[in-house]
């Protein structure tokens, strides 16, 4: 773990899985700890992956104001976090609710985003939710499993807001429900700040139609990951998703859920590692000798 200084004081910190050139990792959640990303399925194989621990997530101190929580508020914190690392520009990859930080970063500081990974991302800064009908049309895709019949009922009706969201259903967002799932499923709980995730969604974080016009002037090249089996987004939207860069590529994982790097980690890992091309982007750097660039970073747990 390392740690950095952000733009109020605050004490973030990071952490570094594997060699080679850096790879900026945003969390989702909204506000887990960076833990529940692993190394992404081998990913930490072929990049060096710098995960953020969000302010009040993990090892990263909790903020004195609480409305930092905000997503748009949180895009400060990873422009502290390149400049700490001492690059020009980052490659970023970013799961699931951080897609939105990851967009609302783009939209800010295009110049600074060489290439941009979206996995399983809800576009909320687009204002473009998964609707009831993408999640059931997904669920009803796990129909053949035995733990389903339990399942659909508490699902539906938490779908129609007239039911709780029950940890019974908590398969319908893997791909497939191993010990692997499981385990990963348990620790949700102690890993979120539920609290910072509400604020961080926040309607007032998001100004779609500014954003959107932004991201349709981005120059990075983008990859939309969506997993096949996943409702949250669903193929349908995450393509809605690509079509708003000018410069992106859908990739549909198949059987994938939406933490599609347990489901089939070699396909992820050598999907995404495609993506971003051969491993070593000198022109990123700003200071390769500098102390508080990467030079610094080293891999840690």
């Amino acid at each position: 773990m390392q740690t950095f200084t952000a733009y109020d004081g605050t004490r973030l910190a990071f952490h570094v899985r594997g060699e080679g050139s850096p790879l900026v990792v945003l969390p989702g959640g909204p506000m887990r700890a960076s833990a529940y990303l692993g190394g992404l399925g081998g990913l930490a194989e072929h990049r060096r992956l710098v995960l953020l621990d969000l302010r009040g997530t993990g090892d990263s101190a909790v903020p004195e104001d609480p409305a930092t929580y905000r997503c748009d508020r949180l895009v400060d914190d990873v422009e502290a976090l390149r400049e700490h690392l001492g690059l020009a520009r980052v490659d970023l990859l970013a799961h699931s609710a951080g897609g939105s930080l990851a967009m609302l970063y783009a939209a800010r500081h295009p110049a600074r985003v060489s290439r941009l990974v979206l996995v399983t991302t809800t576009p909320w800064a687009l204002d473009m939710p998964p609707t009831a009908e993408d999640r059931l049309r997904a669920a009803l895709l796990h129909a053949d499993e035995p733990w389903f019949e339990e399942a659909i009922g508490p699902f539906r009706a938490w779908l129609a807001g007239t039911g709780d969201f029950d940890p019974v259903f908590a398969p319908f967002f893997f791909g497939r429900w191993d010990d692997t799932a499981r385990e990963h499923d348990a620790r949700a709980d102690e890993e979120s700040n539920d609290e910072a995730g509400d604020v961080y969604l926040s309607p007032e974080a998001f100004d779609p139609p500014a954003t959107r016009a932004a991201l349709a002037r981005c120059p990075a090249r983008v990859l939309v990951l969506a997993g096949e089996r996943d409702g949250g987004p669903d193929p349908d939207l995450a393509g809605r998703l690509a079509e708003v860069f000018p410069h992106a590529e859908l990739a549909v994982q198949p059987g994938g859920g939406h933490y599609p790097w347990l489901d089939d980690p070699r396909w992820f890992a050598h999907r995404v590692a495609a993506f971003l091309g051969p491993d070593g982007s000198p022109s990123h750097l700003l200071a390769k000798h500098s102390p508080r660039g990467l030079s610094a970073v080293r891999p840690g747990r």
